[in-house]
């Protein structure tokens, strides 16, 4: 008797592992990777004092943000979390494609590496002189608000780039 192999949706795996790393790769039955990814994220939450600066940012205390974040650990999160994000997505589609020949490709590698970039790149340069200089530019003081807008910037010119550019490369030619 033939079993049916149990669909894993893409998106419900990514959506997982937002709201914590390591509950995507859960979903997908990927539990020792989804129990290290979890513990590595209490374990950079605590060092970072990710958890409480986000508190002050959203209730709109920058100032107690910027103290309480520790940035040495607060740079490793992006990483951990788009890559949570990346796997979990990556592992249900080959999960619902096994039987059929190996995987030829990634889905949305330019997006998350554009993502961890941007993220790290705005808790990096969130404190720099220019910024309190001009009006416009406040926001990017913000240490969480910044990482998300750089993160979201180039994680979309990421992912342009792979569509637009690496794909159509790579694509075979046909000859007619």
């Amino acid at each position: 008797m033939r079993h049916r192999r149990e669909y894993k949706s893409p998106y419900a795996a990514a959506v997982w592992s937002m709201v914590l790393p390591g509950f995507g790769q859960l979903y997908n039955k990927d539990y020792i990777i989804g129990l290290v990814l979890i513990g590595f994220e209490f374990l950079i939450n605590l060092y970072s004092n990710l958890n409480v600066a986000l508190v002050y940012s959203f209730t709109g205390d920058f100032a107690k943000a910027h103290s309480v974040i520790d940035y040495s650990w607060g740079m490793f999160y992006p990483s951990l979390y788009d890559f949570s994000i990346w796997q979990a997505f990556n592992t249900a589609k080959v999960h619902n494609d096994k039987g059929l020949d190996m995987p030829k490709r990634t889905y949305h590698t330019g997006f998350f590496i554009g993502l961890v970039v941007g993220m790290d790149c705005g808790l990096f340069w969130h404190e720099f002189a220019f910024l309190k200089q001009y009006q416009a530019l406040s926001i990017l003081d913000m240490p969480v608000f910044s990482g998300l807008l750089f993160g979201l910037l180039l994680g979309t010119l990421g992912y342009f780039l792979e569509k637009n550019i690496y794909r159509k490369k790579r694509a075979p030619k046909v000859i007619a």
